[in-house]
Protein backbone atom coordinates (compact mmCIF):
# COMPACT_ATOMS: atom_id res chain seq x y z
CA UNK A 1 0.00 0.00 0.00
CA UNK A 2 3.00 2.04 0.48
CA UNK A 3 3.00 2.83 -3.10
CA UNK A 4 -0.30 4.80 -3.15
CA UNK A 5 0.94 6.98 -0.23
CA UNK A 6 -0.26 10.87 -1.05
CA UNK A 7 -2.62 9.51 -3.10
CA UNK A 8 -6.51 8.98 -2.42
CA UNK A 9 -7.84 5.28 -2.37
CA UNK A 10 -11.17 3.79 -3.07
CA UNK A 11 -10.59 -0.01 -1.93
CA UNK A 12 -13.02 -2.02 -3.26
CA UNK A 13 -13.75 -6.30 -2.41
CA UNK A 14 -14.81 -7.53 -5.98
CA UNK A 15 -16.03 -11.02 -7.52
CA UNK A 16 -16.79 -11.96 -11.33
CA UNK A 17 -20.15 -13.89 -10.86
CA UNK A 18 -21.91 -11.24 -8.58
CA UNK A 19 -24.96 -9.35 -9.71
CA UNK A 20 -22.99 -6.31 -8.87
CA UNK A 21 -19.92 -7.46 -11.24
CA UNK A 22 -20.75 -4.74 -13.92
CA UNK A 23 -19.43 -1.98 -11.37
CA UNK A 24 -16.09 -3.18 -12.65
CA UNK A 25 -17.34 -0.57 -15.79
CA UNK A 26 -18.17 2.03 -13.45
CA UNK A 27 -15.00 1.44 -11.36
CA UNK A 28 -12.78 1.76 -15.03
CA UNK A 29 -14.69 4.97 -16.13
CA UNK A 30 -14.11 6.72 -12.51
CA UNK A 31 -10.15 5.38 -12.61
CA UNK A 32 -9.91 7.16 -16.20
CA UNK A 33 -11.63 9.91 -15.28
CA UNK A 34 -9.47 10.71 -12.01
CA UNK A 35 -6.44 8.19 -12.20
CA UNK A 36 -4.18 11.92 -12.79
CA UNK A 37 -5.69 13.61 -9.69
CA UNK A 38 -3.72 11.75 -6.81
CA UNK A 39 -6.35 8.84 -7.10
CA UNK A 40 -6.22 5.26 -7.35
CA UNK A 41 -8.51 2.47 -7.27
CA UNK A 42 -7.51 -1.11 -5.42
CA UNK A 43 -9.46 -4.00 -6.01
CA UNK A 44 -9.18 -7.33 -4.18
CA UNK A 45 -10.89 -9.93 -5.44
CA UNK A 46 -12.54 -12.30 -2.66
CA UNK A 47 -14.66 -15.19 -2.55
CA UNK A 48 -16.62 -14.66 0.77
CA UNK A 49 -20.21 -14.18 -0.48
CA UNK A 50 -21.81 -17.59 -2.13
CA UNK A 51 -18.73 -18.47 -3.78
CA UNK A 52 -18.80 -15.70 -6.42
CA UNK A 53 -15.16 -15.61 -7.21
CA UNK A 54 -13.97 -19.00 -7.97
CA UNK A 55 -10.87 -18.05 -10.27
CA UNK A 56 -7.31 -17.61 -9.04
CA UNK A 57 -5.17 -14.65 -9.71
CA UNK A 58 -4.88 -15.20 -13.48
CA UNK A 59 -8.14 -16.05 -14.27
CA UNK A 60 -9.26 -13.11 -12.04
CA UNK A 61 -7.22 -10.82 -13.92
CA UNK A 62 -7.79 -12.05 -17.42
CA UNK A 63 -11.68 -11.37 -16.85
CA UNK A 64 -11.51 -8.01 -15.78
CA UNK A 65 -9.33 -7.03 -18.49
CA UNK A 66 -11.03 -8.59 -21.42
CA UNK A 67 -14.41 -8.09 -20.26
CA UNK A 68 -14.36 -4.59 -18.54
CA UNK A 69 -10.70 -3.33 -19.59
CA UNK A 70 -9.87 -3.02 -15.94
CA UNK A 71 -6.11 -0.76 -15.72
CA UNK A 72 -6.33 -0.19 -11.96
CA UNK A 73 -4.72 -2.46 -9.87
CA UNK A 74 -6.09 -5.85 -9.16
CA UNK A 75 -4.53 -7.40 -6.16
CA UNK A 76 -4.47 -11.21 -5.32
CA UNK A 77 -7.43 -12.67 -4.32
CA UNK A 78 -7.98 -12.40 -0.01
CA UNK A 79 -10.40 -13.13 2.95
CA UNK A 80 -12.48 -9.99 3.39
CA UNK A 81 -14.14 -11.11 6.86
CA UNK A 82 -13.62 -14.14 9.32
CA UNK A 83 -11.00 -15.83 10.64
CA UNK A 84 -8.70 -15.44 7.73
CA UNK A 85 -9.54 -11.85 6.98
CA UNK A 86 -6.62 -10.23 5.52
CA UNK A 87 -4.78 -7.31 7.39
CA UNK A 88 -5.57 -4.77 4.77
CA UNK A 89 -9.12 -5.36 5.71
CA UNK A 90 -8.69 -5.75 9.51
CA UNK A 91 -7.98 -2.31 9.03
CA UNK A 92 -10.55 -1.23 6.97
CA UNK A 93 -13.63 -2.91 9.08
CA UNK A 94 -12.46 -2.42 12.65
CA UNK A 95 -12.93 0.42 14.85
CA UNK A 96 -10.28 -0.69 17.09
CA UNK A 97 -7.07 -0.31 13.82
CA UNK A 98 -8.99 2.34 11.98
CA UNK A 99 -9.82 4.49 15.03
CA UNK A 100 -13.15 5.64 12.86
CA UNK A 101 -15.87 2.88 12.74
CA UNK A 102 -16.53 -0.75 12.27
CA UNK A 103 -17.68 -1.10 8.30
CA UNK A 104 -18.17 -4.91 8.41
CA UNK A 105 -17.95 -5.77 4.57
CA UNK A 106 -21.84 -6.47 3.52
CA UNK A 107 -21.25 -8.47 0.10
CA UNK A 108 -18.88 -7.78 -2.53
CA UNK A 109 -18.35 -4.42 -4.48
CA UNK A 110 -18.10 -2.27 -0.74
CA UNK A 111 -16.66 1.22 -1.29
CA UNK A 112 -14.27 1.39 1.79
CA UNK A 113 -11.66 5.71 1.57
CA UNK A 114 -8.40 6.33 1.96
CA UNK A 115 -7.13 10.02 2.10
CA UNK A 116 -3.42 11.22 0.98
CA UNK A 117 -2.72 10.60 4.53
CA UNK A 118 -3.36 7.67 4.63
CA UNK A 119 -6.51 7.91 7.18
CA UNK A 120 -9.49 6.12 6.87
CA UNK A 121 -12.16 8.38 5.55
CA UNK A 122 -15.72 6.42 4.92
CA UNK A 123 -17.62 3.80 3.47
CA UNK A 124 -20.20 3.09 0.81
CA UNK A 125 -22.29 0.25 0.80
CA UNK A 126 -21.66 -2.27 -2.39
CA UNK A 127 -25.23 -0.89 -4.09
CA UNK A 128 -23.71 2.41 -3.84
CA UNK A 129 -22.86 3.20 -7.29
CA UNK A 130 -18.79 4.28 -8.21
CA UNK A 131 -19.56 7.18 -10.32
CA UNK A 132 -22.31 8.30 -7.47
CA UNK A 133 -22.10 12.10 -6.64
CA UNK A 134 -21.10 11.37 -2.71
CA UNK A 135 -18.00 9.28 -4.28
CA UNK A 136 -16.78 11.69 -6.60
CA UNK A 137 -17.32 15.06 -4.39
CA UNK A 138 -14.82 12.95 -1.74
CA UNK A 139 -12.70 12.34 -5.17
CA UNK A 140 -12.71 16.34 -6.12
CA UNK A 141 -12.57 17.68 -2.35
CA UNK A 142 -8.99 19.23 -1.17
Amino acid sequence: MSDYKGKKILVVNVASKCGLTPQYSELQELYNQYKDSNFVIIAFPANNFLGQEPGNDSEIKEFCTKNYGVTFPVMSKISVKGKDIHPVYEWLTMKKHNKVTDAPVQWNFQKFLIDEKGDFAGFFSPKESPASENIVNWIRSK
